[in-house]
């Protein structure tokens, strides 16, 4: 066995066990432990949990107790990380994230109660199983460690076979855990591509709330917007011309959505669709929406002076409209869209369809939602498919 680095060197269990004996004290220490000869049974691997070594955190302040662990530990496949005190653990576990955590209660500087409310109180550390391993066997004790965040207790002395089952035990959970987190981060990944990471956010708290398959009736204000005169442009320009200049407007336009936390819907050619009130809804959804497409044609013309792009003869026009629709993913089971659809985003687009270049066109449904922002009324439209006319307010890039 090899020296433990500041401790002295371990000697076979047999002289082990005899210097244990001796230490029986009133205080948490190595009293009466049973060291069985450590066992390399393989059904002991704990390895095979993570098809790796398990990092396990050990804190103790009797080097005794923390070289006993260490070699049970060791013996069974684990990369074992020791400290002597509780903040000395802290700082190992915020360095090295452990997969578990077999703690002493009674330590200097930060006890072992302590040390287990500060690890499960720091998101990098809150799942990491702690085991509180003590000489203190009241209810009281056991009571206390479970209070402070402790995932399971074990009383001196102990058997190391039972120690190492627990452990083993604990590790599937955490495993578990790490599983389910990783595909959390997927679909955070995911749902990055479609709404502002705060929303993605709120999301991930409740999905079958926000995500309902069915789709459901939701106030929403839905924006188009696409690029003008597109067509003569592709013309006149190559392929990779055309791609390099729809990427380089949808980088930054995109940016626009999600600074006002908008769900982003598609693409379309040469064009988007977005909307605001779901999956998350607040009180301001039409003023984002708007103030979005200000600052996508504001946008626009300051990409006019960019030398990597041409956008000479082009334009932005931009539609919106506000009212109740469908929200929901629609579809089939093997292929679905979060999108709108209904009344509202027909509108949008047919709005969007009358702007000209440098225009936003909304209805009056969003004009009366909107605080602060002046725009010219024009004369009620009558839009294809649809009876009632709408009345449509104007804001041109000129007037901004």
């Amino acid at each position: 066995m090899p020296k433990t680095k500041g401790a002295p060197a371990l000697k076979p269990s047999m002289d082990i066990a005899e210097k244990a004996a001796p230490r029986e004290k009133s205080s948490d220490r190595a009293v009466g432990v049973t060291v069985p000869k450590i066992s390399t049974d393989p059904t002991m691997d704990l390895s095979s949990v993570f098809n790796r070594k398990p990092r396990i955190l050990v804190a103790d302040d009797d080097w005794l107790n923390r070289d006993l662990l260490q070699a049970y530990l060791t013996a069974s496949d684990c990369e074992v990380l020791t400290a002597s005190n509780g903040e000395e653990a802290l700082t190992q576990a915020l360095s090295y994230s452990p997969d578990l955590a077999l703690i002493d209660v009674q330590m200097p500087k930060m006890d072992g109660l302590e040390l287990c409310r500060r690890l499960k109180a720091t998101a990098a550390t809150r799942f990491v199983p702690v085991v509180i391993i003590t000489a203190l066997d009241s209810e009281d004790e056991k009571l206390n460690a479970f209070e402070a965040g402790a995932d399971d207790f074990i009383t001196k002395p102990y058997s190391s076979i039972v120690l190492l089952a627990r452990v083993r035990s604990l590790l599937r959970i955490k495993r578990l855990h790490d599983e389910v987190e990783s595909r959390n981060e997927l679909l955070r990944e995911v749902l990055d591509r479609y709404v502002a990471e705060d929303v993605t956010d709120v999301i991930l708290t409740d999905p079958d709330r926000y995500f309902k398959l069915y789709g459901e009736t939701r106030p929403v204000t839905v924006l188009f917007a696409d690029i003008r005169n597109f067509v003569s442009y592709t013309e006149q320009h190559t392929g990779p011309e055309v791609i390099r200049t729809l990427n380089h407007v949808f980088e930054a336009l995109s940016r626009v959505v999600f600074a006002h936390k908008g769900t982003f819907d598609k693409y379309l050619g040469d064009g988007l669709m977005v909307f605001y009130g779901a999956p998350v809804a607040g009180d301001d959804d039409a003023q984002r929406a708007v103030a979005t497409a200000v600052e996508m044609q504001q946008l626009f013309e300051q990409l006019r002076d960019d030398p990597d792009i041409d956008l000479k003869g082009l334009g932005l026009g931009i539609g919106l409209h506000s009212g109740e629709a469908i929200v929901g993913n629609i579809g089939s089971s093997r292929v679905m869209d979060y999108t709108v659809v209904g009344d509202v985003p027909n509108v949008a687009k047919r709005l969007h369809d009358r702007a000209k270049k440098g225009q936003i066109l909304f209805s009056s449904e969003t004009y009366k939602e909107l605080k602060g922002l002046k725009a010219k009324k024009l004369k009620p439209l009558k839009l294809a498919g649809r009876r009632k006319e709408v009345t449509p307010y104007v804001i041109s890039v000129k007037d901004l």
